[in-house]
């Protein structure tokens, strides 16, 4: 074991599970003025129910065995999982592999909540999401990370551009489509005081969601942290070109959701590009975020609350599929199609439409069995129109 690296993979940790509040800040300061501490309360919440169902099962089912699919059951509750020692070849314990990986279906789990908060019911949210940690999310994370049919096909994700961001993105939307349309859905940021907070703790925490990827303090972690860097200061600038073009502003609640959208699309890819590579992922990071989130939400029409399809689905595939053009076999031992690679563009593509179909399918079946569990799943107008602020939490925030 070497002590450094446990050191920084603790570190890590720490980052990551501070991303989850920072989404909550991030997300209410972004939502409506009736729901403003319910969007904050329930990612708050998922912390909660994601830890236990990552130390319940969801462990064992990412990382146990060598099935294509899914993991077994041999480390459930944590058994046999070892704090001294690695079975994995690495050089950390178990253990700490364990909790630093555990932080990644907390962040996952809430940024799906930003997409139907303020309609669907808490009772329907907190069944959905146990269900949809052990169906999708385990097992898309063995598949990819766990040595699962994904990893085997030769498709990379450096720390989680389809296991975290399209399957959330993804199920955001279904979510949200089946769900329906709020019945008063024009609002805009009431905190952007709280968006920069919150967006700044994510920004911070993604810094050990990339880097701390590398599983050790060494030149790879340093490359991920230097991508993930120049990535989210280049999506920043460009989202404000859009958004000044378009609208003649640039606003704070903008450039910091170009900064996320910079972060999400550097993700699969920041250990294995060049930082120019980054540089140029980033920037166009941006323009894609923010036509996400205008273009192609209004012109489908749906109504994702708080865009988390826009930003993360949508970035996050174009971060995977920009992964397979620019990763460098002398920077991360892969090779794409600007190092002679095109085969690596094509697995992605495959990992991608994998993904989406994935969590698609799954949400919708999930939904309907919550719907029989703990139904209705939407709130009725009455309850929509006076918020969850008033319903649960019995106060109004001025």
């Amino acid at each position: 074991m070497n002590t450094g690296d446990l050191a920084w993979v603790l570190i890590s940790a720490a980052l990551v599970w501070l991303m989850t509040p920072g989404l909550a800040l991030f997300y209410g300061g972004l939502g409506e003025k009736r729901n403003l501490l319910h969007t904050m309360f329930v990612p708050v919440l998922i912390i909660g129910i994601a830890t236990l169902v990552w130390f319940f099962a969801g462990y064992s089912l990412a990382f146990g065995g060598s099935g294509d699919v899914i993991g077994n059951l041999n480390h459930i509750l944590m058994f046999d999982v070892s704090f001294n020692r690695s079975s994995r070849g690495l050089t950390i314990p178990d253990g700490a592999f364990a909790l630093f990986q555990g932080m990644f279906p907390i962040i996952t789990a809430a940024i799906i909540t930003g997409s139907v908060i303020g309609r669907v019911r808490i009772k329907a949210m907190i069944v959905f999401m146990i269900l949809w940690l052990i169906v999708i999310y385990s097992p898309l994370a063995h598949m990819v990370w766990g040595g699962g049919f994904l990893a085997k096909l030769g498709a990379i994700d450096f720390a989680g551009g389809t296991v975290v961001h399209i399957s959330s993105g993804v199920t955001g939307l279904v979510l949200a489509l089946m769900i329906g349309h709020r019945h008063q859905s024009k609002h805009i940021p009431v905190r952007p005081s709280y968006v920069l907070i919150g967006g700044a703790l994510l920004w911070v925490g993604w810094f050990g969601f990339n880097s701390g990827s590398a599983l050790a303090a060494n030149g790879t972690a340093v490359l991920a942290l230097v991508n993930t860097w120049l990535a989210s200061a280049a999506a920043v600038l460009t989202w404000a070109l859009a958004e000044y073009y378009l609208h003649q502003r640039a606003t704070l609640t903008g450039i910091t959701s170009g900064g996320v959208a910079g972060l999400v699309a550097i993700t699969p890819a920041a250990g294995f590009v060049a930082p120019w590579a980054a540089v140029i992922m980033g920037l166009i990071a941006g323009f894609v975020g923010f036509a996400g989130i205008t273009f192609v939400k209004n012109s489908f029409g749906y109504d994702d609350t708080l865009d988390a399809f826009g930003i993360h689905g949508i970035g996050g595939a174009v971060g995977a599929l920009l992964t397979g053009v620019f990763a460098d076999k002398q920077i991360g031992g892969v090779a794409g199609l600007i190092s002679g690679d095109a085969s690596l563009l094509w697995k992605q593509l495959v990992a991608i439409l994998f993904t989406v179909v994935f969590a698609a399918v799954g949400t919708f079946i999930l939904a309907k069995i919550t719907e029989i569990i703990a139904a209705p799943l939407r709130l009725t107008p009455e309850e929509e129109a006076k918020g969850y602020d008033v319903i649960m939490h019995d106060l109004t925030v001025e």
